[in-house]
């Protein structure tokens, strides 16, 4: 009787074609081209607080006309009908509207 593929513990195809199987060791394959950072260009982040609040400001200071005009639109809006509800709702909106005649 001939073992199963999961018995070999082998991944089916070609031999060799790649490392036999998890945590296996590693062996040389063709085709395959690993590409690394140069030591001198793998400084922990340099000037990164810097570069993030400038970049931060342009990108927010770019797209503030989309956010800030409806914001202060809809508070607009909002702080009118508030003042608004809370005039109708006092004793002078009463008298004003017509509705106190009682």
């Amino acid at each position: 009787m001939r073992p199963s593929i999961a018995r070999t513990s082998e991944m089916p195809g070609p031999k060799r074609a790649w490392s036999s199987w998890w945590g296996a060791p590693i062996i040389k394959q063709k085709g395959i081209v690993e590409y690394t950072l140069s030591p001198y260009q793998t400084k922990a982040a340099p000037h990164w607080v810097r570069s993030y609040v400038f970049n931060f400001y342009r990108r927010v200071s770019a797209e503030a006309v989309y956010f800030v005009i409806p914001f202060g639109l809809g508070y607009g809006i909002y702080a009118w009908a508030k003042r608004h509800d809370a005039y109708q709702n006092s004793k002078a909106g009463h008298i004003a509207s017509g509705a106190a005649h009682h």
